[in-house]
């Protein structure tokens, strides 16, 4: 006996296994139960699609099972395509997510890491401006350039500290205070030297 069952099979265009189970049942009818597997979906709701059964003669099966299992079949096999590649693309999406966290930690992080060093390089300039240390505060201030987003702080603070010295880069400057005691001492002599020719002219006097 001839038959081109598996022929037709062959043409079923199904990505995984079909799995046929054939029984008896009443009044010489068989019933015929298909289950589409898939193996390479990885959606555990594949799990809900039910086998597709017919019930009928040897000679209706015969006849029509092709035509019946074809659209059925070739749906569910469609739907888990379906499925592996929404599952593969919410995969890479969460790969996707988990990398792109992991940047945004790191950049978090290094952001932090390079405010504490501003904000600890600050404090010092700061304690050296209290302690009447305009020089060395102005050493330690941070450069603009590493960190430009303080830039316009950092030069306004550069600014104020370099006037408080700038007349020591010239060659040390008097200050008005010793520039006062300077003009008083020059007085002091101008006086005793002019008391000193006084004297001598007493003197020349007398004789």
């Amino acid at each position: 006996m001839e038959t081109n069952f598996f022929s037709q099979m062959s043409h079923l265009d199904v990505a995984g296994s079909l799995q046929l189970t054939i029984a008896k049942g009443v009044e010489n009818n068989l019933i015929v139960s298909v289950l589409l597997q898939n193996e390479q979906c990885g959606d555990d709701a594949k799990k809900l699609i039910p086998p597709y059964n017919l019930r009928g003669t040897a000679e209706e099966l015969d006849n029509g099972f092709f035509d019946k299992i074809t659209v059925p079949i070739q749906t569910a096999s469609g739907l888990m395509v379906d499925m592996e590649a929404f599952m593969k693309q919410l995969e890479e999406a969460k790969k996707q997510s988990a990398m792109e966290k992991e940047k945004a930690d790191k950049a978090k992080s290094e952001k932090d890491a390079k405010d504490k060093k501003y904000k600890e390089a600050m404090a010092k300039v700061d304690e050296l401006d209290k302690a009447e240390k305009p020089k060395e505060a102005w050493m330690k201030l941070p450069g603009t350039k590493d960190f430009p987003e303080h830039a316009e702080t950092i030069r306004k603070r550069r600014s104020e500290l370099s006037a408080r010295f700038a007349p020591d880069l010239f060659g040390n400057v008097p200050t008005e205070e010793q520039q006062t005691n300077d003009a008083s001492s020059h007085k002091e002599e101008l006086f005793s030297q002019s008391e000193e020719m006084e004297f001598d002219d007493v003197e020349d006097d007398e004789y």
